[in-house]
């Protein structure tokens, strides 16, 4: 009796871990699982940049400046936050993509600088299987110029042109847009951009689109949408790569009120024709690289004589050399860029009127592919005149100096 006890208080005390270990070698196979989809946000992609400047070096005029280009420019200027982007992207399903950009260091005026503004917000909606034809809506890049479209992360001047991007501030406006390439071209926008040849992105090898035409963060205020077309063709010749592209646009810019100078004349309902048409060349620096771009158009701009704002024609363009050379893991890039535009700035005081002829020598190095500096010189020679700044014409020369981040 008593080894009977023993034996059933034994099997009573070890049944736990025999009934352990069965457990553990039942995980050892255990049964298949249904896999869940993946949520739209756990495909998120986070990405940016930021651009920290210095402009006064060598400075020969401080009353020289760019209000559209960069507010740090002349008298007052310093150390300055260029851009600071934070993007957001990713795909919803196979035909819908989404992108978001704001920019966490907008400078409103001179005195007024690191607010956080939206850049892009716009998705993509994809027709066919293979989504060479799409749909993008939202507020994005109109699809007029090279330049334009390039990403400032990519641009080696400092600035975009005054001739081309007079077109449209920050260049982007709310509507939607068709884009239409083949797979190939796709392939080429997308590998020109990652392999570091400073292409523009993929913005389709043709392009249609309607949008409002007071250009971004701004209400419209006619309801007549602008329209926008264009066409740009890459290929290849022998071992280099050459883009060409033609573009153009029309509608009507309402200046707004807040723009104009009490005393200056206008029309009525401040209505003005506003169309262009642009050509574009470029030969990517595979070494030796080419961009060249010219518009002509009519536009709202300021004429001294009358003291008013009338439509008057526009003219104007750039042309940017560069050569590319690699040093070990580094990327040394020198350009040199000659401007000249001759016109108004719809977007600025009276539709401010200019005459600018500018040539900049400068060069890139990217030390990695975290850290670029650039560095630039610039001697311009501006004539820019509204209705309280009137016979202004400044000339001057500057060193200016960027130090950019990408992550």
């Amino acid at each position: 009796m008593f080894y009977f006890v023993r034996i059933l208080f034994t099997i009573i005390l070890f049944t736990p871990f025999f009934s352990f270990s069965q457990t553990e070698t039942s995980v050892v196979n255990p049964p298949q699982e249904v896999k869940k989809a993946n949520a739209w946000f756990d495909k998120m992609h986070i990405r940016g940049y930021t651009q920290v400047r210095y402009n006064r070096l060598l400075e020969t005029n401080e009353n020289l400046g760019c209000e559209q280009c960069d507010k740090s420019w002349g008298k007052g200027g310093g150390f300055f936050i260029r851009r600071m982007r934070l993007v957001f992207y990713g795909q919803l399903n196979d035909r819908i993509s989404y992108y978001f950009q704001p920019d966490l260091a907008s400078s409103a005026a001179s005195d007024k600088l690191h607010f956080a503004q939206i850049r892009d917000a716009y998705f993509d909606i994809g027709i066919d299987r293979k989504n060479e034809f799409r749909f993008r809506i939202g507020q994005s890049k109109v699809p007029f110029g090279f330049e334009n479209m390039q990403s400032s992360q990519n641009r080696l001047p400092l600035d975009r042109n005054d001739a081309l991007n007079s077109a449209i501030a920050n260049e982007r406006d709310l509507g939607v847009f068709f884009y239409w390439a083949p797979q190939s071209k796709r392939k080429i926008f997308s590998s020109l951009v990652k392999d570091g040849f400073k292409g523009s992105g993929d913005y389709g090898v043709f392009a249609f689109g309607a949008y409002n035409g007071q250009t971004a963060n701004n209400p419209e205020l006619n309801d007549e949408p602008h329209l926008v077309s264009r066409f740009s063709y890459p290929f290849a010749v022998k071992n280099q790569i050459v883009e060409l592209g033609v573009q153009a646009y029309t509608g009507k810019f309402v200046i707004p009120k807040s723009n104009l100078s009490t005393g200056v004349k206008y029309l009525k309902d401040l209505n003005y024709k506003d169309q262009r048409v642009a050509a574009s060349f470029v030969l990517y620096p595979k070494p030796f690289g080419i961009l060249a771009e010219y518009n002509v158009g009519e536009g709202p701009e300021y004429n001294k004589l009358t003291d008013s704002i009338e439509t008057q024609t526009l003219h104007g363009g750039y042309a940017t050399l560069s050569y590319m050379t690699h040093y070990k893991n580094q990327i040394l890039i020198p350009f040199v860029r000659y401007t000249n535009y001759s016109g108004g700035k719809k977007f600025e005081k009276d539709a401010r009127s200019y005459d600018v002829e500018d040539l900049e020598i400068g060069v890139e190095w990217q030390a990695n592919k975290y850290l670029e500096f650039v560095a630039q010189y610039t001697i311009s020679k501006r004539r820019y005149e509204d209705y309280s700044l009137k016979n202004n014409e400044q000339k001057g020369n500057l060193l200016r100096l960027q130090a950019q981040i990408n992550f």
